[in-house]
């Protein structure tokens, strides 16, 4: 059999001394006696790597996303025995392709999963397919699927800067906390009742953060393994922003700083409400510190062109808003803007909030010129009838 990969011509059992494949050049339907698809596509088509053997061990396929990702050229490898074509090690340094011994051992087996090899000294994740002509027969194709790295290390770097990030802002509340305790353990008696107050609420309030902050991070562990639990309950969402609203003026806020529009009647809405709580606070907190003029919080049904019937919620304030270039990036992790202080990561775990419950969350710009968010929550059903 001979087919034709990256404008290499190669037959099964010969070797590339032998030369070019002599005859009538392969057609590209070829391809899919190797694929198995049926559907003419051309190896070349695959965005992973792919090289496939024999049942005599020798490479008969090897696309250009396999050589792009190796450096191996397709004429280096195709006929050649596959440990010689791809010589993989493992981090021990041994041998893989004997190591695994795929066509020999259990004839039961039917793959590798995926892990990292080396290869000429550049890392690569390799998994592998066994094509038998009956379960336990012997081997009779070899399909070798090929990745780089660089998206494994994108994600290791996404999660060393997380932890870089958390680590800095722990690092500030826990040596106050560590300063103030030593202190007053050490000089009791010479501070006075108010002073001592003071330092319990400073350590209080640092205690507060690192607890914020410890929650953050399983926030996050939990959105990008798609296990965070949405625990549905009623929820009145008119009261629960003038909780927030209320919680901002006890907190210094000027009331009049704040308008509510509320569209009644509301649907039943079925949330979790401490998660609720968690996307107003985050939102009304943004809106009033990188926010200027009055901060307009309008609650409604959803009035669009679905049918899903359910809760909109839009908050609006008078500042310079966001670029527009950026408004892409505004729920990616670190986001922080031009003028933002914290971790930047309370709109990231805000839509992750929003879209486990079903709904979604918007950015633009306000009437007034300054930023403007919009979430819908859907009705859905209560915990106990899910």
């Amino acid at each position: 059999m001979s087919v034709r990969t990256s404008g290499t011509a190669v037959t099964a059992g010969s070797s590339p001394s032998d030369g070019p494949a002599r005859g009538p050049s392969p057609t590209t339907a070829a391809a899919p006696d190797i694929l198995g698809t049926g559907l003419g596509l051309d190896p070349d088509d695959l965005p992973d790597g792919l090289v496939v053997a024999d049942e005599t061990g020798r490479v008969i396929c090897f696309n250009a996303a396999a050589a792009r990702i190796t450096d191996i050229t397709p004429e280096h490898a195709l006929g050649r025995p596959l440990e010689h074509a791809l010589p993989l090690q493992d981090i021990e340094g041994r041998r893989w392709w004997r190591l695994t011994d795929p066509y020999g051992g259990l004839a039961i087996r039917r793959g590798q999963p995926e892990r990292n090899l080396l290869l000429g000294g550049r890392e690569v994740l390799v998994s592998a397919r066994y094509v038998r002509s009956r379960p336990t027969g012997p081997v009779q194709r070899l399909v070798i699927a090929l990745r780089g790295t660089e998206a494994r290390r994108r994600t290791e770097l996404s999660h060393a800067e997380l932890i870089a990030t958390v680590a800095h802002e722990l690092r500030s509340p826990l040596t106050s906390v560590k300063g103030f305790t030593a202190t007053l353990l050490q000089k009791w008696e010479r501070f006075t009742d108010d002073q001592k107050r003071l330092m319990l609420e400073t350590v209080d309030a640092d205690a507060n953060r690192v607890t914020r902050l410890i929650a953050e991070l399983l926030d996050i562990s939990r959105i990008d393994s798609g296990r965070l639990e949405v625990r549905r309950q009623r929820v009145d969402m008119s009261a629960a922003v003038r909780r927030h609203v209320q919680a901002q003026t006890t907190a210094g806020q000027r009331p009049d700083r704040f308008l509510i529009r509320m569209l009644e009647p509301l649907p039943d809405l079925w949330a979790d409400p401490d998660k609720v709580d968690q996307v107003l606070g985050n939102l009304l907190e943004n809106a009033v510190r990188h926010g200027e003029g009055t901060v307009t919080i309008e609650v409604g049904p959803v009035s669009d062109t679905t049918s899903t019937e359910g809760t909109s919620v839009t908050v609006s304030d008078e500042g310079p808003g966001i670029p527009e270039e950026s408004m892409s990036r505004v729920f990616t992790r670190f986001w922080r803007g031009s003028k933002r202080g914290g971790t930047g990561l309370g709109l990231y775990i805000v839509k992750g909030i929003v879209e486990a419950h079903g709904g979604t969350i918007t950015v633009g710009r306000a009437p007034a010129g300054g930023a403007q968010f919009r979430f819908s929550l859907p009705v859905a059903a209560p915990a106990f009838m899910a």
